[in-house]
């Protein structure tokens, strides 16, 4: 698997990236982990606008998915080749709606289901194009999913967001490459079911056994390389700091 970091901004885009948006390739197939502020645009550095065949998103938090008002304009109004086809699009209960709501001036209140094929997430497992996917239940205030992508014997795992969560480390137990948040900072913000802090990003890493570690959803008011020496002091593992345009071979 290719794993591309198209944004990792928590909360708010950064002079430097977007916000969440990390694109998985195997197979000729892509897949798109949430497509918060500014994705859409960075996406295209890396992938035509056409390209994707599937997307995932963990919540429904503004910094997660807010660009797909923009690509229900490209997809929906696009021209040269007809509208497209619709693209599954695997998001909590009440995507449609929220996007609509977002968007506020859909030609109809289906217009949104004419390109996105929207499916409801459930903690459980099935399969995306060639991946076997995994997702559980996170900790954060709104239903929120985590997921795990395997394929060829390799896995990665992506928090969404999440505060301290269980199921998170069985998510990502074992797995190859774990991206997870690391929003708060230790000793600073203590909001329970929220978000992690490093030292908590690496603590799950640790549990979890996991090959390497990747921190991302860092926000741009939060010291991103306090947080990485967070995590290095409970997880020995390789651990370093998600940047726009990293390219990982999982």
């Amino acid at each position: 698997m290719k794993l591309t970091v198209v944004g990792c901004s928590g909360s708010f885009p950064s002079a430097e990236s977007a916000c969440s948006s990390y694109l998985v390739e195997a197979d000729g197939f892509r897949l798109l982990l949430d497509m918060g502020n500014g994705a859409l645009g960075e996406l295209q550095r890396h992938i035509g606008l056409y390209d994707l065949d599937a997307i995932f998103l963990s919540h429904l938090h503004a910094d997660h998915c807010i660009d797909m008002c923009g690509y229900f304009v490209a997809r929906y109004y696009r021209h040269d080749g007809g509208r497209c086809d619709a693209i599954p699009v695997y998001a909590p209960e009440g995507a449609e709606q929220r996007l609509t709501t977002a968007y506020a001036d859909t030609p109809s209140d289906k217009s949104m289901s004419e390109v996105f094929d929207f499916h409801v997430l459930k903690p459980g497992a099935f399969d995306i194009g060639p991946f076997s996917v995994r997702t559980e239940k996170m900790a954060h205030p709104v239903d929120t999913f985590g997921i795990r992508v395997e394929h060829g014997g390799r896995s990665l795992t992506y928090s969404g967001d999440t505060g301290v969560s269980d199921p998170l480390v069985e998510l990502a137990d074992g797995t190859d490459l774990f991206l997870c948040e690391a929003a708060f900072t230790h000793g600073k913000e203590d909001i329970p079911d929220l978000h992690l802090n490093g030292r908590e990003a690496g603590a799950h890493a640790a549990r979890a056994g996991v090959g390497r570690l990747v921190l991302t959803h860092i926000p741009p008011w939060t010291d991103a390389e306090r947080n990485l020496a967070d995590a290095r002091a409970v997880y020995g593992g390789p651990a370093e700091l998600a940047v726009p345009g990293a390219v990982y071979q999982v």
